[in-house]
């Protein structure tokens, strides 16, 4: 469907909606966000058929030629709105795949991270957390067709940039310069990207940890991080998990910290894999990792303070994303990162 004038306007009114009715303890779905169930948006999932669709090929620099990047700004921007995916919009699920481009960083070996775009060659588009993205990827590669001085690396990177700020988020920095690697021999090894569950509440803030702190992230970083579970939902045929984090999964918001800390979340009583539901209507989810930081301390108070200042949320969130986007990228416009 073709985008509709002033849905950007609409996602901004739904994220203001979101934030007054706070009080009330309830949150509005956003006006994009009419339920459905089909592909995975955001979380750990498991199983994923990879669609190559011409790209496995590409290996052109981002320095080779100077990409128009507010015309690729656009390219995205026209796209976002989709009726027929999941809650309305494929933004969500285009900051999942640049989070888990940019997650596969591991700082001892200097691997992984978003530069190369390897998850367009096996064996990564099949590990098991990038289960779903294959959708996420076939719809950049008319993007990457009407601009082709520009790498498919920088476009997934914008794409999450520009999806967050018209989804209501923050502004994040953006800096070209990322390659695409030619084949999959490039490809970080699975298990890199976080688990949802590790079979004990230490298991999970001990895991929480040591998947961030590999890639050179603190504490504050990795909560202000998990905000942008504020977006999308799992799916039992990608994760095995199931629902929104939020109630508006199209705006992005600091409600997914007020939930965590306001709301009574008990064990969800079903045939899946354990996961947490909201007391007062089992509409919301929770996985084992997100309350493990609530569970700990050091992460809860970063917790408790993007839970009552959005405006904190908002700037950390952005030199976090940027930091997370960058890492392991040598050749960016501007030289090294602030970082």
């Amino acid at each position: 469907p073709h985008r509709q004038e002033g849905k950007p306007m609409l996602r901004r009114f739904a994220s203001q909606a979101v934030r007054a009715a706070a009080p009330a303890g309830r949150r509005l779905m956003s006006a994009t966000a009419t339920p459905r169930t089909a592909k995975a948006v955001f979380g750990v999932a498991t199983g994923a058929a990879f669609l190559g669709l011409g790209l496995s090929s590409v290996t052109l620099s981002a320095k080779e030629a100077k990409a128009d990047w507010n015309k690729v700004r656009k390219d995205i921007s026209d796209i976002l709105d989709e009726d027929e995916y999941d809650d309305g919009s494929i933004g969500p699920v285009l900051v999942r795949l640049a989070w888990h481009a940019s997650g596969t960083y591991d700082a001892a070996s200097k691997t992984g991270g978003s530069d190369g775009a390897t998850m367009r060659f096996t064996p990564e588009a099949g590990h098991g957390a990038n289960a779903g993205l294959a959708e996420a990827r076939k719809r950049l590669e008319p993007i990457k067709a009407k601009n082709p001085e520009a790498s498919v690396a920088d476009i997934w990177i914008l794409a999450s940039i520009v999806a967050i700020e018209e989804m209501g988020g923050p502004k994040v920095p953006f800096r070209p310069g990322r390659t695409d690697k030619g084949s999959g021999e490039w490809c970080p090894p699975d298990g890199r990207l976080p688990a949802a569950d590790s079979g004990t509440k230490p298991g999970n803030i001990h895991h929480v940890r040591e998947v961030f702190y590999r890639m050179g992230l603190n504490d504050q970083e990795i909560v202000a991080l998990l905000g942008a579970h504020a977006l999308g939902r799992c799916h039992t045929d990608r994760s095995g998990y199931t629902g929104p984090w939020t109630r508006a999964p199209t705006t992005f918001s600091n409600e997914y910290f007020r939930l965590l800390s306001e709301v009574k979340w008990v064990k969800k009583n079903w045939k899946g894999p354990m996961q947490y539901e909201n007391a007062d209507g089992g509409d919301l989810m929770m996985l084992p990792t997100d309350l493990a930081i609530i569970e700990d301390p050091d992460f809860k108070k970063w917790v408790d303070v993007y839970a009552k200042d959005e405006k904190r949320f908002f700037t950390d969130f952005s030199k976090a994303y940027q930091k997370l986007t960058e890492l392991g990228c040598r050749n960016l416009e501007g030289g090294k990162g602030w970082f």
